[in-house]
């Protein structure tokens, strides 16, 4: 398995995309087609079926996944945003 640059847990900036300059949290990554899921990124809605949970089903929204490629490291981009001069976004 190749390494990754980023692992479960770390906060990270989306850098390519609609989500771009979001931050968040890695939730989980899919290994297998080098996606991430990162917290509160890429909301999708799901429909369930009926079940005992939800005896009606429901419409559950929850993140959708984006590539490995998109996402870099928030120490790493903040870093390269000093250099540039240009001012990070304010995490508020």
């Amino acid at each position: 398995m190749p390494k990754r640059h980023v692992k479960k847990g770390d906060e990270v900036v989306v850098i390519a995309g609609t989500e771009r300059g979001k931050r968040g949290k890695i939730i989980s990554i899919l290994t297998g087609n080098d996606r991430v899921i990162v917290e509160g990124i890429k909301m999708i809605k799901r429909h369930t079926r009926k079940n005992q949970a939800n005896p009606n089903g429901a419409i559950i929204e929850r993140e959708g996944s984006i590539h490995l490629s998109n996402v870099v490291r928030a120490e790493k981009f903040d870093a390269k945003a000093a250099r540039r001069g240009t001012a990070a976004p304010a995490n508020s």
